[in-house]
């Protein structure tokens, strides 16, 4: 492994809001944030390159894709995820959460039907009720430290007259890599009651051995379907703040409902720096991610092995992708709420599984994207706090 993830870079002081705004939603400074998803790592060597060499220039006026991009981002799907794309079908947008929200607002009327499949990353709650839309849920059963889904719920609620399915692949936070045939199945009742499908698949790129993310559009039968595809480098390349990502859109009419919708709320600006940083991700950036993935799951069995062996009454559900752990605290003996024992007791700012779904009560989410000695201080001090129980 030729990069070095054991280096601990200073975040505080730049205006980070995993490390600089601890006081603003913990209700105290002295907090180990590993909440928020982004990585404590730098993103790879030719990013902070074609960034720095960008922002030598001087003059940072509007900007668009280069001519580069689209065959750099259709190369990436061929080789990572076995997907032939038509990059005529890229549509850019500063973030997942915006492309659902446009999804959103492009193919559904108030009042309507759209369906997810609870616990589910919790912004997608805010793009259904923000926007007069109701929400049916799909909860995913639990068996043991498995997450299935509910196929006959899912048929069901699809028939009632749901209009937009919002699916997340790999699941946030559960981290389940979907199955070929879990994914066929969903496309198939999608397709079977005509409704579109709007696939986050942020974090695809962050699946751990073993594993195969599958592209709900590369499917047997997605081609005749009606399906929206998420993705960015963002999570894969550690460059959040710098809002890029893409929608993959091989549907004509959908694809035109989707752009003009952005059109309308103002969304169409790019950023200079984010497409400068993808296109250095997506042609240079492979051999960064493979050390990556490395190293997540290192920090992964050994996060594992300490719940394990250390503290046992925390359940961790293992991911198969993300660097997001799901944690069990339900055998907790805990007096008031998880997040008081988190950041006041154990002074770990970790994301409360409920603000996930109801389904996600008793549940914390923890960020694992960091140096081991990070990981290490902060599996200390939540052990610490459960043995003063």
């Amino acid at each position: 492994m030729t990069n070095d993830f054991d280096n601990y870079t200073e975040r505080k002081g730049t205006n980070c809001l995993k490390w600089d705004c601890c006081a603003q939603r913990f209700g105290r400074e002295d907090i180990l944030p590993m909440w928020v998803a982004d990585m404590d790592f730098p993103s790879p060597p030719p990013v902070v390159k074609a960034v720095t060499e960008r922002a030598a220039h001087g003059i940072y006026g509007y900007t668009v894709p280069s001519d580069k991009l689209p065959g750099l981002i259709r190369d990436w799907m061929k080789k990572r995820h076995a997907w032939e794309i038509d990059p005529r079908s890229i549509v850019h947008s500063p973030g997942v959460v915006t492309s659902v929200n446009t999804a959103v607002l492009a193919f559904t009327e108030p009042g309507d039907k759209v369906l997810m499949q609870t616990p589910i990353y919790y912004p997608f709650y805010s793009s259904i009720a923000d926007n007069g839309r109701e929400l049916v849920r799909n909860p995913l059963s639990r068996s043991g430290d498995r997450y299935d889904i509910d196929f006959e719920d899912l048929e069901r609620k699809l028939a009632s007259g749901v209009r937009l399915m919002i699916f997340c692949s790999p699941h946030n936070p559960i981290g389940r890599v979907w199955s070929r045939g879990d994914i066929e199945k969903v496309t198939g009742l999608c397709r079977k009651y005509g409704v579109i499908l709007v696939s986050d698949e942020i974090h695809s790129d962050l699946i751990f051995k073993g594993y195969k993310h599958v592209p709900a559009s590369s499917v047997k039968g997605a081609e005749s379907g009606r399906i929206i595809t998420l993705m960015a480098p963002s999570k894969t390349f550690n460059v959040a703040g710098l809002a890029e990502s893409f929608a993959l859109i091989s549907d004509p009419d959908l694809r035109h409902s989707f752009t003009a919708t952005m059109k309308k709320n103002g969304s169409e600006p790019l950023n200079v720096f984010g497409l400068s940083a993808a296109e250095a991700a997506y042609e240079y950036g492979e051999e960064w991610l493979n050390d990556l993935l490395v190293y997540l799951e290192e920090n992964l069995n050994f996060m594992e092995n300490y719940f394990r062996e250390k503290i046992p009454s925390i359940k961790m559900i293992r991911p198969e992708a993300t660097y997001l752990a799901w944690l069990d605290c339900t055998s907790l003996n805990i007096k008031g709420n998880l997040k008081d024992f988190f950041s006041g007791t154990a002074r770990v700012g970790l994301n409360d599984g409920e603000t996930f779904g109801e389904e996600g009560r008793g549940f914390v989410r923890l960020n694992f994207a960091c140096p081991r000695t990070t990981l290490e201080e902060g599996l200390s001090r939540i052990k610490k706090a459960v043995d003063s129980l």
